[in-house]
């Protein structure tokens, strides 16, 4: 039998205290971490279900590090014995795809023996997940953007006319499409638009309509991009 073959099927070292102990302690770690994730997100950004994730996930890579441990072999074996699984739950929030990077980190540094290191990230990661929660850095507010279509009559200068109000109602806009309607009576203009409060959208589609030349006004929100 191959060498790499011989390595692989080799059996672990019997299962010690010490194994049973970073086993625990990557619980308790990955507790840690569904702590830090309660605390800085918001109650309606949160589901229960993730929080057992992140335990399970500390302890299960802490696991699988210890059955690697230096072998080789034995990671490529369980890469391919891992690769036949399937997952196809989308994460919500790039938020929730760090803290499952973080559990991960947690457990492979526990299952590792470097506790310290994990204690460390915890300390770390929950300070800054900590201020950033808490508004001590400002983070960037997201606007989801609209798709704003405004027809202009012919003859009207639509940064003239319009100017005025995309300065007062939006945050910023992109110009995707222009093009004639009826039978040429007319300019078709569409827009990538970000509104600086979306509550007032209303306003903004009656505002462009109080004004000479604009012949219909209509505004949907796109969900696939981002205005920066």
């Amino acid at each position: 039998m191959p060498d790499f073959l011989t390595a692989a099927i080799q059996p672990l070292p019997a299962a010690g205290v010490g194994v049973l102990v970073r086993l625990v302690i990557a619980m308790v770690a990955g507790g840690a971490v569904t702590l830090i994730y309660r605390f800085t997100r918001a109650a309606d950004e949160t589901a229960p279900s993730f929080t057992v994730t992140l335990v399970l996930l500390s302890i299960l890579i802490a696991m699988v590090t210890q059955v690697i441990g230096d072998n080789v072999a034995r990671a490529f074996s369980l890469v391919g014995a891992l690769s036949i699984v399937r997952f196809r739950t989308v994460v919500r929030d790039t938020q929730d795809t760090a803290y499952v990077i973080f559990a991960v980190a947690v457990g492979m540094a526990v299952g590792a023996g470097h506790p310290g290191l994990a204690a460390s990230g915890l300390g770390v990661i929950g300070f800054a997940a900590f201020i950033m929660r808490r508004g001590v850095v400002a983070v960037p507010v997201r606007h989801d953007p609209f798709l704003l279509n405004v027809r202009l009559g012919l003859g009207h200068d639509a940064s003239a006319v319009l100017g005025p109000v995309f300065d007062t109602h939006l945050v910023a806009r992109h110009l995707m499409s222009i093009g004639t309607a009826k039978q040429g009576l007319a300019i078709e203009l569409s827009y990538r638009a970000a509104l600086k409060n979306e509550e007032n959208a209303g306003e903004l589609v009656k505002a462009l309509n109080r004004l000479d030349g604009v012949q219909g006004v209509s505004l949907e929100r796109m969900t696939d991009s981002r205005i920066d």
